[in-house]
């Protein structure tokens, strides 16, 4: 895949009010990333990379035990095994993720990693909201 037709992409929900469109190629994965007013990505890890932009709205996004609330333009680097979370302020909010290597199991369509610790990660679960 060269050029991405988001409108083409498929749309995985991810939970209430969040929703994700993830092109990839062989190791590197985009994820359009969709959260309405009032929802929320719940704390998670993977062993992924991930980094992002905010592309429209303000999103809190929290990376390890830091919050910050970023509006459009503003970027995060999350690496790989560290708990973070996000939700959106003010209204609905969009944002541009990359992933590397890529989500396999965003890939097949799903997530495998809600409410569950990498080894040697934290135990806790999270209590409310949908994972990203």
């Amino acid at each position: 895949m060269s050029f991405v037709d988001w409108d083409k992409v498929p749309v995985i929900q991810l939970g209430p009010g969040v929703r994700i469109r993830t092109p990839h190629g062989e190791r590197v994965m985009i994820s359009l990333v969709e959260i309405d007013a009032g929802a929320v990505v719940a704390p998670h890890e993977h062993p992924h990379e991930q980094a992002g932009m905010v592309i429209e709205g303000r999103m809190e996004l929290t990376i390890g035990a830091e919050s910050r609330v970023l509006r459009e333009g503003e970027a995060y680097i999350i690496p790989g095994g560290v708990r973070h979370s996000a939700r959106s302020i003010d209204g609905p909010c969009r944002a541009l993720d990359i992933f590397s290597p890529i989500r396999e199991d965003y890939a097949r369509g799903v997530n495998a990693y809600f409410g569950k610790s990498l080894p040697g990660g934290s135990n806790s679960s999270p209590t409310h909201g949908p994972a990203g």
